[in-house]
């Protein structure tokens, strides 16, 4: 067995199993081996009851009469009664009527979930259910947790993953020098993948991620050295009038720019008007005000006859920028072509616009990947924008670059990257920051609890409902996992519509949705249909809904800071005073690590402290950047691998710019692999 085989000829693959594999893009044993998994379970010992309230724990008890399913208001609900000695625990799961089936009156199990108090008596809600031998052979083991679709278990691919381990004759490329592994005290790519799989215990685990992180880290960054060597600096073509357009806009903006945004303003005109063309990231939090000053160089373009592009992750965002451009020129006087294009239009509509991009001089066109389709042919354009460049990537970049003659290049980003890893993940760009937000910002009210506020959590959605406004509510799982413990968004909906008035509405919205339907649930929440919007982190950009004044994240532990951060961003963009509630379901250790976020609003000293803090074996849970386009990386957590992985990845491209005298062939395949990864980036 080798990596190019397929997964039908694993042992227990049956068609049935192979097609739900497929639907995660497994279709060989590479690509299985490569489906890493997303979280570890660690089973606790038994404990006493009620020792431990609040917290995750697993208790022995007897089950005493028959369960129970009702049909609630909105949903079914199962409900028994546990029994430790003179203790009662009331046991409910929601939507999970076949509980009743697996348990017997006066039989003993291990039931692993969240104890809680009620006034004098105790509940679990959604508890996990064990024979007693099943749970202890359990705890003898971390138990991998694989990210999964409908129809797919992670257990089914933990077991798929121990068969191909089980092959005496399986075969795994190398693909690093051995000096380098050596320097680096990497282990062999086959000893990292059993190791990530397959964890005797926590050490193992760190040292076999350790090596693939530093794998994914340093051919990345070889491709992007390549890159960087294959464009170098442009000349720029394009020449501007020195009439101070630009700076009587800003006289005429109904508010002040920031110090800070006066600064880079100035930078980009530099750019604009220098030698060679712009090639600059924009970092700023969420709310700094990039979007003005990227309009601001639009219009300066605009006045001078050139065209420019801003690009945008979603279609909703699209939109809300598209109406923002007109609302900027309404109020500044201005009569620019303002063209919006999106990947949902019709075909007659998306026809007329691609004619528009292609005759209208001075155009600020809008949208999200589809500009940079084959069918899109700008009329000289000079600019173009991302807007959330890691949603995107390198090459999708590149791609909206080459509509023209080369434009310059403006990437804004709200992700706080510390400078140290910026300039190491964007070495071809010259870097803007904005570290202050407008003064008539009101700052977020903070607050980190337990599970125990919980409830008060939901009355406090329920009043700011009532007074007219929104809510978001955080979960780290799309769906209900086998072992892991963590709230996710399709169970919450339900949990929550059941605590909450008949008229609030509540809907739930998650990555693995189409993105027609994605779209359609984001527009709902941006018009007011919706309340109450359950989400994974997908909702990190996408809309801006100034009426959204709470955010509610569940296990904030499981997030970084810097996540957690960003997706605070989320709220407190209209007048009203807005609150971010973190629930920590974690230790006291993590409760410390989270009060961070009350103590400062500032992305850039969050995403700092956040490194200082993260141990080698810190990695648990939510990855805060995976929209970088890492499978396994992190670029917070695996900061010290990023910068061994740039160091080696840089001395190489010294020694040989163009890799042209690489002998290594699993090396150079490797690269390959890494360049058609970054290709297939392109069809979003």
């Amino acid at each position: 067995m080798n990596e190019s085989t397929p997964v039908s000829a694993i042992k227990g693959v049956g068609s049935k199993t192979e097609e739900g594999f497929q639907k995660l893009g497994v279709y060989s044993v590479g690509d299985m081996l490569s489906y890493f998994p997303r979280d570890y379970v660690e089973l606790p010992p038994i404990g006493l009851f009620p020792e431990k309230e609040g917290q995750l724990q697993a208790l022995f008890l007897r089950v005493d009469g028959t369960p129970l399913t009702r049909r609630g208001r909105r949903m079914e609900v199962t409900t028994a009664q546990g029994r430790d000695g003179q203790f009662i625990v009331q046991l409910v799961w929601f939507r999970m009527s076949y509980i009743r089936k697996m348990l017997r009156s006066g039989q003993c199990y291990v039931f692993y979930g969240r104890l809680v108090k009620r006034g004098t008596s105790y509940a679990m809600e959604q508890p996990r259910v064990y024979k007693r031998e099943d749970y202890e052979e359990a705890r003898r083991r971390m138990i991998p947790v694989y990210p999964v679709a409908q129809g797919v278990k992670s257990t089914q691919l933990a077991r798929a993953v121990k068969e191909i381990f089980n092959d005496r004759d399986l075969f795994i490329n190398e693909n690093l020098p051995e000096e380098l592994c050596l320097r680096h005290d990497l282990v062999p790519r086959l000893s990292a993948l059993r190791m990530i799989h397959q964890p005797a215990d926590k050490e193992e685990l760190i040292t076999g991620r350790k090596r693939l992180v530093f794998e994914e880290f340093f051919f990345f960054l070889l491709g992007m050295g390549l890159l960087k060597e294959q464009t170098g600096k442009e000349k720029n073509r394009f020449l501007l009038k020195e009439d101070g357009f630009t700076e009587a806009l800003v006289e005429k903006l109904p508010f002040d720019l920031t110090k800070a945004q006066e600064k880079v303003l100035s930078e980009m005109k530099t750019d604009l008007h220098s030698e060679h063309l712009m090639n600059r990231l924009l970092q700023g939090d969420v709310g700094s005000g990039k979007t003005i000053l990227a309009f601001l160089l639009m219009a300066e373009l605009s006045h001078n006859g050139y065209q420019s592009a801003l690009m945008v992750p979603t279609e909703v965002l699209a939109a809300q920028h598209y109406e923002t451009f007109l609302s900027l020129e309404k109020t500044l006087g201005l009569a620019f072509p303002v063209i919006l294009l999106t990947g949902n239009m019709k075909a007659a509509e998306k026809k007329e616009k691609q004619r528009l991009i292609a005759e209208t001089e001075g155009a600020l066109v809008i949208g999200t990947h589809a500009l940079f389709q084959e069918k899109v042919n700008f009329k000289n354009l000079a600019l173009a924008v991302t807007d959330e460049q890691h949603r995107f990537g390198v090459l999708q970049r590149e791609a909206l670059s080459e509509k023209g003659e080369k434009p310059h290049i403006l990437v804004m980003s709200a992700t706080p990257i510390p400078r140290t890893l910026a300039i190491i993940l964007y070495g071809d760009l010259d870097i803007s920051v904005i570290d202050e937000l407008p003064k008539n910002r009101l700052p977020i009210k903070n607050c980190v609890v337990n599970t125990s506020w919980r409830e008060k959590a939901y009355h406090f959605i329920e009043k700011e409902v009532a007074a007219g406004h929104q809510a978001y509510v955080i979960c780290p799982l799309v769906e209900e996992s086998e072992n892991l413990e963590a709230e996710d968004v399709v169970s919450y909906a339900a949990t929550l519509s059941e605590h909450l008035p008949d008229t609030v509405k509540v809907e739930y919205l998650h990555g693995r949705m189409s993105g027609a339907e994605k779209t359609e649930k984001m527009e709902r929440f941006a018009a007011g249909e919706t309340d109450v919007l359950v989400s994974t982190t997908v909702i990190e950009v996408g809309i801006n809904v100034p009426n959204a004044t709470v955010m509610m994240v569940e296990n904030a532990e499981r997030f970084g800071l810097a996540a957690l951060h960003q997706l605070r961003g989320r709220v407190g963009r209209g007048d009203a005073q807005s609150y971010c509630i973190f629930i920590n379901t974690g230790d006291e250790e993590k409760n410390k690590r989270l009060e961070i976020l009350n103590k400062s609003n500032d992305g850039f000293y969050i995403a700092s402290e956040d490194l200082k803090l993260r141990g080698p074996g810190d990695f648990m849970g939510v990855r805060q950047s995976g929209d970088l386009g890492f499978v396994l990386a992190d670029i917070y957590q695996d900061a010290s691998v990023l910068s061994a992985a740039s160091e080696e990845a840089k001395r190489i491209l010294e020694e040989d710019p163009r890799l042209s005298h690489i002998e290594n062939e699993m090396l150079n395949r490797q690269l390959e692999k890494e360049q058609q990864r970054l290709l297939s980036r392109l069809n979003l």
